[in-house]
């Protein structure tokens, strides 16, 4: 120990290296049971001093600043000044896991149009008063919305493919029970819907998107295809200026021309997409053959087939990169 007192002075590099091999000599003995319990912290409170001693002369210690963070409130709860936040899972994750307090600034968002900074003015178990420091619209929304119609795949794969996608910026999920589907709606898929709510705005969360991409009711192919309105043109597909479809058999044409050639034609590119993604079994002919014949545009994403977890993601990322980078 000597030896240590002595060296700090002289070498900080020799005097550190001296105190781990101290430090992992003490771990030997705890283990060997050689030392007591009182003794024991009694000697972890003395490194822990001379950890903090040597930092001041030649080591620095990170410390990781609280991260700014996002929650979501209805725009009615939004006054001229002052917000009111009354989730009260959102309470206890700023109380009990964020540990924030009166005087902490968070990011709001209204999930319309507009992020808010804020800080706390009043905290309770039921409810939150933050006043307004500044406002502005959504920053880190992408000018196109993706909406992405997702076969049904079985196990925990949609959870994975709900939270990547929302990262990469997708604004809507519609799972999609298809021919080849092998998930079965028992009359308890509500509950699996609301899950995937949940997991959507996890992911918006920890990625500071302005909104939060609903996961919607599930529908059947026949009702995708549907032409309610008799115009030709099937109902789901008359919102969108672009319909991709990545068929596993399309050897031709890639996502690439094909995004390309649309943000060629209007200048500013498509505002409003659409992606069909079959289960793990892919499409069938009849499937392919009706999206096609309903206005899809089929599509290659490469040379290698993908997993249905995997071209979701894929697709999106290619659209995000030729249409807003």
């Amino acid at each position: 120990m000597f030896c240590l007192c002595r060296d700090r002075n002289r070498d900080p590099k020799r005097y550190f290296t001296l105190l781990i091999v101290f430090i992992q000599g003490l771990c030997y003995c705890f283990h060997q049971r050689v030392l007591k319990y009182g003794m024991k912290i009694a000697v972890y409170k003395y490194c822990f001093n001379i950890l903090m001693q040597h930092n001041q002369g030649c080591m620095t210690i990170k410390v990781k600043v609280k991260d700014m963070s996002r929650f979501f409130v209805n725009p009615e709860d939004i006054g001229n000044n002052l917000i009111i936040m009354n989730n009260t899972d959102d309470i206890h994750h700023i109380m009990r896991v964020l540990r924030l307090k009166e005087g902490d600034e968070v990011d709001i968002s209204d999930g319309v149009r507009w992020e808010y900074r804020a800080r706390i003015e009043s905290l309770s178990r039921e409810e939150a008063a933050l006043k307004i420091l500044d406002k502005q619209a959504f920053a880190s929304e992408p000018s196109v919305e993706v909406t992405l119609f997702q076969g049904i795949p079985k196990q925990g794969k949609m959870e994975t493919i709900i939270q990547k996608c929302v990262e990469l910026g997708v604004h809507e999920i519609v799972p999609v029970f298809m021919d080849r589907t092998v998930v079965v709606d028992r009359g308890n898929f509500g509950k699996k819907i609301q899950r995937w709510n949940r997991v959507s705005a996890e992911a918006v969360k920890q990625c500071k998107r302005g909104i939060v991409p609903e996961v919607a009711e599930p529908v059947k192919t026949e009702e995708l295809l549907y032409d309610k309105s008799g115009s030709g043109m099937p109902y789901r597909f008359e919102e969108f200026d672009l319909v991709l479809f990545p068929y596993e058999n399309e050897k031709g044409t890639t996502i690439k021309e094909v995004l390309q050639a649309a943000a060629s034609a209007t200048g500013s590119g498509p505002k409003q997409v659409a992606v069909i993604i079959g289960p793990e079994g892919g499409f069938s002919d009849e499937e392919a053959d009706a999206i096609v014949a309903a206005g899809g545009r089929s599509v290659s994403l490469g040379k290698t087939i993908l997993r249905t977890e995997t071209a979701g993601m894929t697709a999106l990322a290619m659209i995000m990169y030729e249409l807003e980078m």
